[in-house]
């Protein structure tokens, strides 16, 4: 049996990827970066035939946050995100403005995450390593390998396929971001899956030989 099941859908006027991350053994899930197209989430629930447990947020840009509110109506569920970006996500409806977009504000969080913290969905188990650079409170959530599954890393907007979140934001800093890079991300193991908040999936050996902003730089 597998020891997490993935499940991808591209959600939201921004095309941000939300990842449903399921316990096969309990059926229980976490919803990661529920950015819009609340329906077209719940029937992939449904689809998997799991309960989510909890959303977990990144980062509170509003195009990982706007199925929030209507997601926690539908399940009762709690809303996790790092105390650095708690403050961010009620101002969610808020910085979509700033680019010209509407999108439903959230609900504040019920729990604020801390760095090194451990998370639990069934026997399923994310490692939250704040990331800081794209907004001030980012995270990733490591998966360790079990078996022979590789890690898995999701890793929001901190870095993507051949290149890494913007820095140009409120709250965001170049120098910050490659430092968590550094420090954080490429200490993980070269087969290390990184699935993203936007675009393909790819893996943090192959981003050390392509990406041009990790290519050669060494660990903090």
């Amino acid at each position: 049996m597998k020891e997490i099941e993935i499940a991808q859908l591209v959600v939201g006027p921004l095309q941000a990827n939300c990842y449903i991350a399921a316990c096969p053994a309990s059926r229980s899930a976490a919803i990661i970066d529920p950015g819009g197209d609340e329906e077209k989430i719940c029937l992939r629930l449904e689809g998997m035939g799991v309960t989510p447990l909890c959303i977990i947020n990144t980062h509170a840009h509003p195009d990982h946050t706007a199925a929030n509110a209507s997601l926690k109506d539908r399940y009762g569920i709690p809303i996790w995100i790092h105390e650095d970006e708690a403050v961010l996500l009620t101002q969610s409806g808020m910085m979509g403005k700033l680019i010209g977009l509407f999108f439903p504000s959230s609900p504040p969080p019920d729990r604020l995450l801390r760095d090194g913290e451990e998370l639990r969905i069934g026997s399923l188990r994310l490692t939250v390593l704040h990331t800081p650079g794209h907004s001030p409170g980012g995270i990733c959530l490591f998966s360790p390998r079990r078996g022979e599954e590789a890690p898995v890393l999701f890793s929001g907007d901190t870095v993507f396929e051949n290149s890494i979140g913007r820095t140009d934001l409120p709250g965001g800093s170049y120098d910050t971001l490659m430092r968590s890079l550094s420090e954080k991300i490429l200490r993980l193991p070269d087969d290390t899956r990184i699935l993203p908040g936007h675009g393909p999936e790819t893996t943090l050996g192959r981003e050390k030989r392509h990406n041009p902003f990790l290519a050669g730089r060494r660990t903090g």
